[in-house]
């Protein structure tokens, strides 16, 4: 393994955090707030350890495949260890694990909090809490890759550990340039919420928190009643916005590029869709009884589908007071997750779409032995690497949830909660069901299990393998 190399990545990343600190400081002078002061201080520090770590540059630019894991599944940890530090420091939340859990939240875009009252929370850590959704939703290292020297093929295996989905799409030969689109997409989209929110005549620092909250599917309100105090016409905006964020990026190259016929006929945006639409029609039949005005049924439906399958985790409604069909409805939603190559968490459409497809194939060479199915999406035949692939992910993901859930039904809540915590936690979503429903927390929760949450919710970002490589012994063994 290239350990120079690593320590340079995370030098690079610390150096980025440091100057990222400071933003909150903007809102604390706006808002004559003192804890800015601390967020400078952390941010000193970072520097710091990032002039320690990158002291020597490394002979061999080279990342390899490993080292790509091990690098992205680091660089996580780190940004999440420093980024905790001001909460601590400012007194907001003064416990540490509780501090990590809400910005690992952040950074993952989970938005699960421990928080009973956001509102009490200083303009400075308000930001910082949104913001973080913002850094994590396309990925620190992805930003990197437009600055730090390394090789193409060295950057595709910082992608490949990093982004969301099951591959990555390569739209551009030039794997920098390809970060370099994706955040000009990124920012493009925030930038319009961002606006349209403003002319809603939304508060502007919430319209600033909300859009980059959106942007990244994350969840941190600044509100304690999350989006519901809003108007009808911005609630309206920042569904919309969901949705967007939650389609794969590549649909926007493609639209960018004036190849929209190609756009239209990805059979993952068009599931997406389709699923999203279905769990409208579902919900909006299903609740008619206890939300008999069909526009405001419609509207409060498409929020929270929206916020769900793309785990961005805003709400509107106490669904937990939903019927079980539209409860039932919202979970599946939690465990299909968005688009790959999205900001959004889950197991990723793509996957269920070839998951069907693998099922299909199955049953068909059963009833005809002697024929030769190929799997294909988008027109393109799946090779069977992926499919194998796919297959380890799905064993690894029920083994890691059951795990989880065990671990934390020590503390002994029902199973509705403990199943809803470890699915909104792993799958990147937030609120849950039960004690962790969008009225409620996960501060009941003990240490130990917020931990256990803490993992699921950099195992789900980091699609589960650059976790479980760092608890590999033989990982850190020299060649």
């Amino acid at each position: 393994m290239n350990y120079p190399m690593i320590r340079y990545i995370l030098s690079q990343v610390l150096r980025l955090e440091a100057a990222l600190m400071l933003l909150p400081c903007v809102f604390s002078l706006l808002f004559q707030e003192m804890e800015g002061l601390y967020y400078v201080a952390v941010a000193v520090v970072c520097l710091m350890v990032s002039i320690a770590l990158g002291s020597s540059k490394p002979k061999n630019f080279e990342v390899y495949n490993k080292d790509g894991f091990v690098a992205v599944a680091l660089a996580w940890l780190i940004i999440s260890i420093f980024g905790a530090i001001p909460f601590v420091l400012t007194g907001e939340i003064p416990n540490y694990i509780d501090a990590l859990f809400e910005i690992v939240s952040g950074f993952t875009t989970t938005g699960a909090s421990i928080l009973f009252n956001v509102e009490a929370l200083s303009h400075t850590s308000l930001f910082w809490r949104s913001f973080s959704h913002w850094i994590g939703g396309m990925g620190v290292l992805v930003f990197l890759l437009i600055l730090i020297p390394v090789k193409t093929g060295s950057r595709m295996n910082l992608m490949k550990a990093e982004s969301p989905g099951p591959s990555v799409s390569k739209f551009v030969p030039r794997v920098r340039e390809n970060a370099r689109i994706l955040y000009m997409i990124y920012f493009g989209l925030t930038l319009v919420e961002l606006i349209l929110l403003l002319l809603s005549k939304m508060n502007w620092f919430d319209a600033i928190c909300i859009s980059v909250g959106t942007a990244g599917t994350g969840g941190f309100g600044v509100l304690n009643s999350s989006c519901g105090d809003y108007t009808s016409l911005q609630q309206w905006i920042i569904t919309v916005f969901m949705i967007a964020f939650g389609v794969n990026f590549s649909f926007y190259y493609l639209i960018l590029c004036k190849k929209a016929k190609v756009a239209v006929k990805m059979q993952e945006v068009r599931g997406y869709f389709l699923i999203i639409l279905t769990a409208i029609g579902l919900l909006v039949w299903n609740n008619r009884g206890i939300i008999p005005e069909l526009g405001n049924n419609i509207r409060i439906a498409a929020f929270q589908v929206g916020s769900i399958i793309t785990t961005t985790g805003f709400s509107t409604a106490d669904f937990n007071q939903w019927p079980e069909l539209s409860k039932m409805i919202l979970l599946m939603l939690m465990l299909i997750g968005a688009c790959a190559g999205s900001t959004g968490g889950g197991m990723k459409v793509s996957r269920i779409i070839l998951m069907v497809k693998s099922v299909r194939k199955e049953v068909q060479s059963i009833a005809h032995p002697r024929s030769v199915k190929k799997i294909k999406m988008d027109g393109q035949v799946v090779e069977e690497e992926v499919l194998r692939t796919l297959n380890v992910f799905i064993i690894t993901y029920l083994i890691i949830f059951g795990i989880s859930l065990l671990l934390i039904s020590f503390d002994e809540f029902t199973l509705e909660t403990n199943f809803s915590a470890v699915a909104a936690t792993l799958n990147n979503i937030g609120p849950g069901l039960g004690l962790v429903g969008p009225t409620s927390n996960y501060m009941f929760f003990s240490p130990i299990s917020k931990f256990v949450l803490i993992i699921d919710m950099l195992a789900g970002r980091l699609e589960l393998f650059p976790i479980l490589l760092l608890m590999l012994p033989s990982t850190w063994k020299s060649k």
